[in-house]
């Protein structure tokens, strides 16, 4: 089964009409993307767009053979624009299962939003599922019967990674699955920022125009292999500089992820309080937290994926266990004592077999702290990254909100 992307973008297309943002300003070009639509071997239209019969044309495609135009938007969604000789639009009804002239058996897909998601078998038995923009399937929850696996899901990875996450859960999306993001809008940077953030979702995206084959993993072109996620991920930054959000964001597509908070509570302390309300507000509601320092089982474990945030708090916590903050205790063991905790720790993540991703913040780019203690810290704290960056395949440095890959 082949299906031609006759465009990808959000339903008003990018860059949008009359934004000036600096998304818009940059996606010209071959990073300019028509509203989402999909020929699928020729006889089935999935959505159609302003253009549609044009768009065929330029990616070497004929609309003459549809015999099936289905709609996904909601019926405010955007105007259809029926070209000379297609069959009339229409939007099957959920749990519909027509099979068309030429073998495709076509099933509607509840969403949790409005509009109509499909999924499409071959007559060769490979199967794809297309949602429209800002929705995910309707009553998939973990420990759902497992489903049916889709061998290529379209779907709105950045607006809706929580569906993939969803997907995953009930393993309608396993590690071979084809995942494609489309109806792309304004919210990610063309060009190697999107390939990076999808690529962290396990997911890429291709021009308009281009034919995929159903179940073959890689088409052939060494840009449209399918990624693989990185089992170790470290993520590093200054305050507020959005490292805690890149790296919640690289595991928001994924199931059951564990949140491994280092921080503890501060009796009292209600301004620390109310950061950690904060973070805790923005994580799916299917992640779960622990407080804790002893990460080391935690790594060495099989499991979901593990966020832990953050090392450097981490830190803080051992070398108070081992008396550091003392000249005399850190001289008389004190700092052959944490040697050894960043020792177990780097081996921990070395032997890790669960995606883990590990936050940290980035110290000493010129100010040199005023005590002996401060100074230590610090000291200790660039090498505890060093050694922890060193076991982990993709490394990011998160500043002014922009994630700069140094490593992966």
């Amino acid at each position: 089964m082949e299906v031609t992307l006759l465009g990808t973008g959000a339903p008003a297309g990018l860059p949008r009409p009359d934004c000036s943002c600096a998304v818009c300003a940059t996606s010209l070009g071959a990073h300019a993307r028509a509203a989402t639509s999909l020929l699928v071997d020729g006889a089935l239209l999935l959505d159609l767009t302003p253009g549609a019969a044009f768009a065929a044309a330029r990616a070497g495609r004929s609309l003459s053979g549809v015999s099936q135009v289905l709609l996904t938007h909601p019926h405010d969604g955007p105007a259809v624009e029926v070209a000379a000789g297609l069959p009339q639009p229409a939007r099957a009804s959920d749990g519909r299962d027509p099979m068309l002239p030429t073998g495709h058996r076509v099933r509607a897909v509840a969403m949790d939003a409005p509009g109509t998601g499909y999924a499409v078998t071959g007559p060769d038995g490979q199967r794809l599922l297309y949602l429209p923009p800002g929705g995910a399937p309707a009553g998939l929850e973990e420990g759902s019967e497992p489903a049916e696996r889709y061998d290529m899901v379209l779907t709105d990875v950045v607006g809706r990674p929580d569906g993939l996450a969803k997907l995953r859960a009930v393993g309608a999306v396993g590690p071979t699955t084809d995942v494609v993001a489309v109806h792309l809008d304004h919210d990610v940077a063309p060009g190697a920022e999107l390939r990076r953030r999808l690529a962290a979702a396990g997911a890429r995206a291709v021009p308009d125009g281009s034919t995929l084959t159903v179940g073959v993993y890689d088409d052939g072109s060494a840009m449209s292999a399918v990624p693989d996620v990185p089992r170790r991920t470290m993520v590093l930054g200054g305050a507020r500089s959005g490292k805690s959000v890149e790296a919640e964001r690289r595991l928001e597509s994924f199931p059951g992820v564990l949140y491994v908070a280092t921080g503890g509570a501060r009796g009292g302390d209600t301004e620390w309080a109310s950061r950690v309300a904060a973070h805790r507000e923005r994580r799916p509601g299917s992640w779960r937290t622990t407080e804790t320092c002893d990460l080391a089982p935690l790594l060495v474990q099989e499991g979901a994926p593990l966020l832990i945030d953050c090392l450097s708090l981490w830190l803080t916590d051992v070398m108070d266990s081992v008396g550091a903050w003392d000249d005399a205790v850190w001289a008389d063991g004190g700092e052959r004592a944490l040697r050894s905790r960043v020792a177990e720790l780097a081996e921990a993540v070395r032997s890790a077999r669960r995606t883990v991703v590990l936050v940290s913040n980035e110290v000493g780019s010129g100010i040199v702290p005023a005590t002996a203690s401060g100074r230590r810290y610090r000291d200790e704290l660039g090498r505890l990254n060093a050694a922890v960056a060193d076991e982990c395949e993709q490394v990011v440095l998160v500043v002014s909100g922009q994630a700069l890959v140094l490593r992966g």
